[in-house]
């Protein structure tokens, strides 16, 4: 065999190598890794969809929730309005006719005034009577709204219920002695209306 047919055959063998290696290499490998990965995204894809599906459902109950609870507070807003409204509407009744009740007290007692007022020129005696039983029927209408007297004659000197208008010496009282009661002072129920107005002993 000659040189030239030699080196023919040689190149003929090293060309023939890489064919052989390539029919050993699988063909489909690569497309079942890209169907695989396919595969992998649809789930991936689905699973997002299911996951974005919960979350509009839940943000429709909380929506749903959360208008139910403005609504109650509208109606509460509304309700507390009208509390308002009527308390204070209840306020000014009260504070108008408050005084009504004592008012229809006095008007027997306005009644015996005016009657005295027409006998003045009778008997000065029974003038006297009348004005003395107005006095009384007065005093008992205003002792059931509470008014009692505040006590004066013969106690010491108070301030606090006390208005001292003058000092007497004298050596018939003790010093600081509330001689003489010039004005009665009131206390309506526990609060006081107004001091009496009196004369104090000063001792000598």
């Amino acid at each position: 065999m000659s040189k030239e047919n030699e080196n023919k055959q040689a190149r003929e063998q090293s060309l023939g190598e890489p064919d052989a290696e390539v029919k050993d290499i699988p063909v489909d490998e690569n497309l079942a890794t890209e169907e695989a990965v396919e595969g992998e995204l649809i789930h991936e894809e689905s699973g997002e969809q299911s996951e974005i599906e919960r979350l509009q459902k839940e943000l429709q109950e909380q929506k749903a929730v959360a208008e139910e609870h403005y609504n109650r507070l509208l109606r509460l807003q509304a309700d507390f309005d009208n509390y308002r409204r009527r308390t204070a509407r209840e306020r000014e009744d009260f504070a108008r006719y408050a005084s009504a009740t004592l008012c229809e007290s006095m008007l027997p007692v306005l009644d015996n005034f005016q009657l005295a007022l027409g006998a003045k020129g009778q008997d000065p005696t029974k003038v006297v009577e009348g004005v003395e039983m107005i006095y009384r029927q007065l005093l008992d209408v205003l002792q059931k709204e509470g008014l009692t007297p505040v006590e004066a004659q013969g106690q010491q000197f108070d301030p606090t219920k006390h208005e001292a208008a003058m000092q007497e010496s004298t050596d018939q009282y003790p010093d600081n002695t509330v001689i003489s009661e010039l004005r009665r002072g009131y206390y309506l129920k526990d609060k006081l209306l107004r001091p009496a107005m009196v004369t104090v002993a000063k001792a000598e």
